[in-house]
């Protein structure tokens, strides 16, 4: 056997390895991981000014007083976050997250001038901190995947 068919051999083994623990449990890390990022930026929000999320918040939710919506949102967020970390109320945990990610692009739209340096293309930093959401989206769609028992399989 040639050094080549062997090393492609020992790969094809470490893959299919590695692949498979990715499977097993890339889902748990992924509901877990991103439960600790709503759990987390939720209870900032409970300490003004420990968020830096409360501006934005504050701007674009003008016509509600921020005293009353912003820990409506913390707790709001912070529920998201323990659904997800535990992995109870699946359904209505990931309701509550495609509830809230409308609201979170609003500042796209209605705050131009603090998330864009040049629109469409250049967000400023609050910019990426909202487009990033995109992904929390992805998220809770593969999660919401798993709701009546999907799986990731490894082959």
């Amino acid at each position: 056997m040639s050094f080549i068919r062997r090393g492609e051999e020992y790969f094809d083994i470490s893959d299919r390895a590695i692949t498979q623990w990715m499977a097993r449990y890339g889902l748990t890390i992924l509901r877990v991981g991103l439960g600790i990022v709503f759990f987390w930026f939720g209870v900032l929000k409970f300490f003004p000014g420990l968020s830096p999320a409360e501006e934005l918040v504050r701007h674009t939710i003008y016509f509600v007083d921020p005293s009353l919506f912003i820990p409506v949102l913390a707790t709001w967020e912070a529920l998201i976050g323990l659904g997800l970390i535990f992995g109870k109320y699946m359904r209505l945990t990931l309701l509550l997250l495609f509830l809230q990610m409308p609201g979170t692009a609003l500042p796209l739209l209605i705050l131009p001038d603090i998330v864009w340096n040049y629109f469409p293309y250049g967000p400023t930093l609050e910019g990426q901190y909202i487009i990033k959401n995109l992904v929390l989206i992805g998220a809770g769609i593969v999660l919401g995947g798993t709701v009546r028992g999907g799986r990731l399989v490894a082959e």
